[in-house]
C-alpha cells in the first residue's frame, strides 16, 4: 500500500497533533469565541492555537466567523463536514477512559 494514499494517514494528517482533536472536542457542543476556546484549552500558546485553527479551517473542519463589531468578535464552530469527526473523537474518548482505568489497575 502506498503510504500517501493510506486512509489512516489522511485522517491523521487532518486531525493529528496534540491540539487539533481537543479543539474539535471543545467545539462539539457549539460555537466558541477565541477567548472561550483559550480558557478551555490553556495548554497551547496563542501562536500554536491560531495555527491549528487555521489548518482546521483550511481543511473545512472549522468555520471562522468574524462579526463586524468593535472590538472584533470572532467565533469558531465545527462545519457540517467537521461534525462527521465526532464519532471518531467519541471512540478516542472511550479508549482513553479504558486506558486510564487499565493504567490505574482498575480494569481486570
Amino acid at each position: 500500500m502506498d503510504l500517501a494514499s493510506c486512509p489512516v494517514k489522511v485522517t491523521a494528517d487532518v486531525i493529528g497533533g496534540k491540539w487539533k482533536p481537543l479543539i474539535i472536542f471543545c467545539l462539539k457542543p457549539g460555537p466558541l469565541r477565541y477567548g472561550e476556546l483559550r480558557k478551555q484549552m490553556p495548554g497551547p500558546t496563542h501562536k500554536v492555537l491560531t495555527q491549528q485553527l487555521r489548518q482546521l479551517e483550511r481543511d473545512q473542519i472549522v468555520r471562522r466567523r468574524v462579526y463586524p463589531a468593535v472590538p472584533p468578535k470572532v467565533e469558531y464552530s465545527l462545519t457540517t463536514y467537521g461534525r462527521t469527526l465526532t464519532p471518531i473523537l467519541a471512540l478516542m474518548a472511550k479508549w482513553g477512559e479504558r486506558h486510564t482505568e487499565r493504567k490505574s489497575g482498575r480494569e481486570p
